[in-house]
This record gives C-alpha cells, sequence and structure tokens, in this order.
C-alpha cells in the first residue's frame, strides 16, 4: 500500500496542522512483509477507493487565497464618487483643488476651501458668458485709411432740365397744350393768348377729348370750435391757410368705377402741373420702346464746349439718353468709352469744364417751371438718378464743384446686413448696372407696379415683354399708380427691408462755388465769339449759357473700413486670461476639467444601470438569474473555482483533529516504516 503525506490546511489563525492522514487499502500486513521492502515511488494521489481522513478539530477550513495579478484594462473607471473626486484633486494643476483634500480632517477648512473654490469657478464662467456674448454680437472697428494715388475721375451727368418736343410727338403735345390753356381760363380766368380763345371749345368737348379733366373739388368747412367760457383761453384770430372753398384736382376710379378718389394738391400751380405731367406721361409712353429720336442741331445746341485736362472731348467721351421730366441728358466718363479719364493733379485745371446752353427754345413750360442744367455725378458702373442726387446750375454763372473721394468698406455675414452683389436680395435688378441701394428700391417699385397695375411705370426700366403704362391700354393706371405710390412712401411694400446696403461703396462729397459769368467786362466779346461759333442768337444774353467746372480737390482719399472687434484668436486670448486669474492654470488644466466631467458622467451612468439591473434582473426572478448568482465568484477566489449548479458540491464533515498525533517528519519513502502511525490513545 503506498502512503503519502498530504498538505495540511493551516487553521484560521494561520498555524498548521502539523499531522499526517492515514490511509487503509484492500492489502493486509502480512503481505506487506513478504513482499519486503519497496523501491521508491514517485508522490501520488490517494488510489481510487482509498479513505482520506483529516484529524483535527476546529472549524471549516478555507482554500488557500490565490494572489492573481490584476490585469489592466483599455478603460478604467472609477469606483465611487469620492475615489473620483479625491483623485482628481490630488493630480490636478488646478490651484486650490488641492486644499480639499488636504484639509479633510479640519471641516472647517474643507467648508471653506470648497466654497471658495466654487465661488470662483462660477465667477470665471460668469466671464466667460460675457466673453462669448460679445463675440456672438459680432460688433466692428471702423478703421480709417488715408491714401494718395492716382484717381479716376467719375461720370458726369448733365441734363437739360427741361423734356424736348420730339418730332414723334408734337401733334399730341400741341393738342395737349392748347386744353391746358383753354382749362385754365375756365378755372383761374387766365388768358393765355387771343388766339387760343377764339377757337376755344366748351368744357363738355374738352372734357369728351381729354380723359380726367381738371376741375374744381368742393372742400367741406371744418366745424368752428365752441367758445370757451374761461377768460384766460385766447381766441384764435389766426387766419386759415386754405381759406378758400375748393381746390384743383382730377378724379380717378378703378377697373369697374366702385373706388374713385380726387388727386389733389394744396397750390394750384402744383395740381395742374401734377395735372399735366399725368397726361405727358400717357403720351409718351404711347411712342416706340425706343428713346425718341434727337434732332441734330438739339444734340449740339446745348453744349458749347467741353475739356478735361486742358485738352479738348471728342464724341467718344460721352453718350445721350432722354429722361421723360429732365429731357435730353449727356453723361461723360461712362464706362461704355473707349477709356476713362484719370486725374493725375488736383485742382480747377485739371477737371472738367462745360459751358451750356440753358436757354429753352420750343421747350415745355407747364412741365418744367425752372430754367438752367442739372447736374449729377456718379460711378461709371451706377445709373444716374437725377431725382434722388444732384443740384441745378443757375444761368449767367459758372459753378465750380469741388470734388472728394470716399470709400466704405462694409462687412457682410454675420457682421453687418449687407450684401456683396445683389444676388442674395429678393429683387430682380432691372438697370444694366451694378447693384445700389437706389437700383434695388426702383427696381422694387416696378416689380409691384407690374404685379398690381399690369404695366410699367415709365419713369422706370421694365423687363421684357412689359408695356409701359398709358389710359389708352390700361384705363385703371392712374388709380392703381398713386395708391401703390402712397403705400410705397409709407414703407408697406417692404423695399426699403428687401433692399439692403451693399458691402462696397464708393461717393463723391461735393461742395459747391458761384460767380457771375461772363463778367460785365468780358461780356461782348465771349457773347460776340459763341455766336459766331455755336450760332448763339438770344436777346438776353446772360440767361441763356451757364459753365460748370468739375474737379477733384485732393487726391487724397479716405477708405472707411469694418473689421471685426473680436476675432476667435482676442476670445481665445481673453479666455485663457480669464482661466489663468482665477485658477492659475492652463489648457491642460481645461482638458483636466473635461476629463473629469466625462468621468463624473459615466460614473453616473454606471450606477443608473445597476440599480436599473438591480430592480429588473434580481437573482430571485428565474432559474436563469440563480446560475448567474451561483457562477458568480467570490471577491477572494479566481473565477475558474465557479461551481456550477448542474454538478452539487460536495463537501466532507469537519476531521477529528483530537485523535490524531503527530507523525514525525519523512525522510523519504525508501526507508519508511511500512505501518502507520497509531492513533494516540486519549
Amino acid at each position: 500500500m503506498l502512503m503519502r503525506l498530504l498538505p495540511l490546511p493551516s487553521l484560521t489563525d494561520g498555524r498548521p496542522l502539523g499531522c499526517c492522514c492515514t490511509c487503509q487499502g484492500s492489502m493486509k500486513g502480512d503481505e506487506l512483509k513478504a513482499q519486503g521492502p519497496l523501491p521508491p515511488q514517485p508522490l501520488q494521489g490517494p488510489l481510487k477507493g482509498d479513505k482520506c481522513e483529516q484529524p483535527g478539530l476546529g472549524p471549516e477550513p478555507t482554500a488557500p487565497q490565490q494572489h492573481t495579478e490584476e490585469e489592466e484594462a483599455l478603460i478604467e473607471f472609477h469606483r465611487s464618487y469620492r475615489e473620483l473626486f479625491q483623485f482628481f484633486c490630488n493630480n490636478t494643476t488646478i490651484h486650490g483643488a488641492i486644499r480639499l483634500v488636504c484639509s479633510k480632517h479640519n471641516r472647517m477648512k474643507t467648508a471653506f476651501w470648497a466654497v471658495l473654490w466654487l465661488c470662483t469657478f462660477g465667477m470665471m464662467y460668469w466671464q466667460f458668458a460675457l466673453l462669448f456674448g460679445e463675440y456672438f454680437s459680432y460688433p466692428v472697428s471702423l478703421n480709417i485709411n488715408l491714401n494718395s494715388d492716382k484717381l479716376v475721375f467719375p461720370a458726369v451727368t448733365v441734363c437739360t432740365l427741361n423734356p424736348y418736343r420730339y418730332k414723334e410727338i408734337k401733334e399730341q403735345l400741341r393738342e395737349l397744350d392748347r386744353i391746358t390753356q383753354q382749362t385754365l381760363f375756365d378755372l383761374y380766368n387766365y388768358n393765355a393768348s387771343s388766339t387760343l380763345l377764339a377757337g376755344a371749345r366748351s368744357r363738355r368737348s374738352l372734357a369728351d377729348t381729354l380723359p380726367y379733366p381738371l376741375q374744381r373739388i368742393p372742400v367741406q368747412p371744418e366745424p368752428r370750435r365752441a367758445r370757451s367760457s374761461d377768460p384766460s383761453s385766447v381766441r384764435d384770430n389766426n387766419p386759415r391757410v386754405d381759406r378758400r372753398d375748393w381746390r384743383v384736382g382730377f378724379q380717378l376710379c378703378n377697373q369697374n368705377k366702385s373706388d374713385c378718389f380726387y388727386q389733389t394738391s394744396s397750390s394750384g400751380v402744383d395740381g395742374v402741373r401734377e395735372w399735366y405731367r399725368f397726361h405727358y406721361i400717357n403720351i409718351l409712353a404711347q411712342v416706340a420702346d425706343t428713346s425718341p429720336s434727337l434732332e441734330e442741331e438739339a444734340l449740339g445746341n446745348f453744349i458749347f464746349a467741353c475739356r478735361f485736362n486742358q485738352a479738348p472731348c471728342t464724341q467718344e467721351n460721352y453718350s445721350h439718353f432722354h429722361h421723360p421730366i429732365y429731357g435730353n441728358c449727356y453723361t461723360f466718363n461712362n464706362k461704355n468709352d473707349s477709356s476713362l479719364w484719370m486725374a493725375s493733379m488736383p485742382g480747377i485745371n485739371n477737371g472738367l469744364s462745360l459751358t451750356l446752353r440753358t436757354e429753352q427754345n420750343d421747350y415745355i413750360p407747364l412741365l418744367s417751371t425752372v430754367t438752367g442744367a442739372r447736374v449729377t455725378v456718379h460711378g461709371q458702373d451706377e445709373p444716374a438718378f437725377m431725382d434722388d442726387g444732384g443740384f441745378n446750375l443757375r444761368p449767367g454763372v459758372e459753378t465750380s464743384i469741388s470734388m472728394r473721394k470716399e470709400a466704405l468698406d462694409r462687412l457682410g455675414g454675420s457682421y453687418g446686413d449687407c450684401t456683396q452683389d445683389g444676388s442674395d436680395v429678393p429683387v430682380q435688378n432691372l438697370y444694366p448696372s451694378k447693384y445700389t441701394q437706389q437700383v434695388c428700391i426702383h427696381s422694387c417699385f416696378q416689380e409691384n407696379m407690374i404685379k398690381q397695375c399690369g404695366c410699367a411705370y415709365i419713369f422706370y426700366p421694365k423687363p421684357k415683354g412689359v408695356e409701359f403704362c398709358d389710359y389708352t391700354n390700361h384705363s385703371a393706371w392712374g388709380y392703381c399708380y398713386y395708391k401703390l405710390q402712397g403705400a410705397f412712401s409709407s414703407d408697406s411694400l417692404g423695399c426699403f427691408n428687401k433692399c439692403r446696403k451693399p458691402c462696397n461703396v464708393t461717393i463723391y462729397k461735393l461742395s459747391a462755388g458761384y460767380s457771375r459769368w461772363p463778367s460785365a467786362a468780358s461780356q461782348d466779346w465771349i457773347f460776340q465769339m459763341l455766336s459766331l461759333q455755336n450760332n448763339y442768337t438770344i436777346s438776353n444774353k446772360r440767361n441763356g449759357v451757364a459753365k460748370l467746372n468739375i474737379y477733384f480737390k485732393e487726391l487724397n482719399y479716405r477708405t472707411n473700413s469694418e473689421s471685426p472687434s473680436v476675432t476667435m484668436v482676442t476670445l481665445l486670448s481673453n479666455l485663457g486670461s480669464q482661466w489663468s486669474l482665477w485658477f492659475g492654470s492652463s489648457v491642460l488644466s481645461v482638458v483636466e476639467m473635461a476629463e473629469f466631467m466625462f468621468d463624473l458622467l459615466v460614473i453616473t451612468l454606471l450606477m443608473l444601470l445597476r440599480r436599473f439591473r438591480s430592480r429588473y434582473w434580481s437573482p430571485g426572478r428565474g432559474a436563469r438569474a440563480a446560475r448567474e448568482v451561483a457562477c458568480t465568484p467570490p471577491p477572494s477566489l479566481p473565477s475558474r473555482f465557479c461551481a456550477h449548479s448542474a454538478f452539487p458540491t460536495l463537501t466532507a464533515p469537519p476531521p477529528a483533529y483530537a485523535t490524531l498525533s503527530a507523525c514525525p517528519p519523512l525522510q523519504g519513502l525508501a526507508g519508511a516504516s511500512s505501518a502507520a502511525c497509531a492513533p494516540r490513545e486519549p
């Protein structure tokens, strides 16, 4: 029989049990003696059928602890908030955080540093909110730069200030003038000419010939105020401005005559001019789409002399167009010219000098009541708006206009409400030029005119396929136009909101000076030269000519450009300054704070998930949960010692430690006695 010493488990107090176990086999002692000594055998475990007893008394021994080295995971998180907070305060580079741990034995200091740390943290993020609010408000700074260089001379447009009687509409205008003179005689008893009165027709025949006649409109008298009995009240002795009981105007109605109103004016002169202008537009709209032809003598009689930079002008330096009210207009140094003028020197001798004829022969006196010329300065790629800008030139006077260039560059996008080229504006540009705010506003009005009235206003360009308004084809266009004009003035059409300012603008600031021209000493020979060269014949010579000088006052021009006040670099610098002021740390400290917040969030989610699993997946809710709990190894044992539920756990009864005697240490199996240790008698 083989005997093997088994290692005895230690007691709970750590002391080993110095006893061996006695193994009894199926062979008897006599047989063992006959066989003699056995050769040395390797140590083996107990054989099948052998009985193993472990003597001794006491509680059930525990399995020896397995000191296994923990494996390091790729991502690890702290087990609790306390552990996370202690790790952060001990290892962070943020000032003051270590005091929360070092002073944990002094609750007063801990509370003080906790409150101080939280207040500092709140103040810093309050400053952060102010900095971010300033950044997202997109403030701008205005930079003023003074430059000096050669300047491109701007475009100059000069108009005759009175429409011309074109040969295509002379008969219609002559009939309109005759009806107007008869109307003036009937309303104001004004005798224009004895010839007209001899062949004048009655008011009824005039009304049948020309629609929308000018008539008297009664004015309802205002109710008088009751006199106050208070002696301190002052009696209103001021006379009324409108003391008459009638006004002058004409009636306009819609298409089906269901709504009508009177277009009146407070002044009789303005009322007559507005009525004449309304019929003149109807006559002019009946001409073909092309501009009316201008007679050759009218083209050359307006401009007597032209000179730029001491050199005479040519026909390639100007272009012509017609304005319904201001008549024939000429634009010098336009973008369509062969070469643009450059100003290399300032002064009156290095600019544009024009000698103009202001005589009004064969013009329309009822449409324009002033004499002279009208001039405006604009860019080459901008249209000439004679109504919006410009001023009049007085006859017999030399007008000198000095210019100063100024450029403005705005920031678009989030920094300002401007547009680069007008492509993002919901208004179609009807002008053959670049985008300007005036171009957009006029185009917006024309779009609404076409949409609501069905025709285009003759003062503005029209798209293809649309005709100008006249009461022959559009009987109610006058009613629609004046209603639309009122809505446009009150901004009910939304044109001023739709038309944004351009981001890049070039303006010319003008200042004018006047002097009498020609002087009394030189007027004789000047008029003599003009009469010989330009066929200038007029009785009152001074009222028929005017001189214009336009030049740069200086070549220095100012550029006003906008730049962001708070850029991303400035924002980061301010944030870093605030972070260093309140915590004295760097960018890596910000990363530490972000890591701390991330770990805090993950721990919170894990705790919520654990609580959820403990509530809905508890061990008492099924055999599967029971098996999972049974297979869960204790904290002190490795996972390979898991007792599965398929095999019942075998436990031996506690051995009788008192019946075992101490065995001497074995020197080897070769010389060992074949007899087992005898038990000690109690």
